[in-house]
């Protein structure tokens, strides 16, 4: 269970840091909500590695490079998933706020995150 409440942690540290950047990114950029969410997702699974490796399930046996690329691995396909959610809320609610989305998308990613690093990424 302690886990598991590390791993929320985790994971909301990540999703201040996604909508952080989401959030400056349109602000300062002349990117819309579709290209910026791309950079947020890339930043925010950089800060969740960090959590998740130190915080919820301590470094792996594989050494830094292997388990970085395994984390990057299973985080681009849960990252594939939370951005095509957040496209289709978009795109089925244009009116609705791009962090509206943003939430939405990252609570249906946060289960196959779990089940994926848990068991791909800092299995012993």
């Amino acid at each position: 269970m302690q886990r598991i409440v590390h791993f929320v942690f985790a994971g909301g540290v990540g999703f201040v840091a996604d909508a952080a950047a989401l959030w400056l990114l349109l602000a300062i950029t002349p990117l819309g909500p579709l290209a910026a969410r791309i950079l947020s997702i890339g930043f925010a699974l950089c800060v969740t590695w960090v959590l998740n490796r130190h915080l919820t399930f301590s470094p792996s046996s594989r050494g830094v490079a292997k388990e970085g690329a395994r984390y990057g691995g299973v985080g681009v396909a849960t990252s594939i998933v939370n951005y095509l959610v957040y496209c289709a809320i978009l795109f089925a609610l244009p009116a609705a706020p791009p962090l509206a989305a943003l939430a939405a998308a990252s609570l249906v990613a946060m289960t196959l995150s779990f089940l994926g690093y848990s068991r791909l990424v800092f299995d012993r």
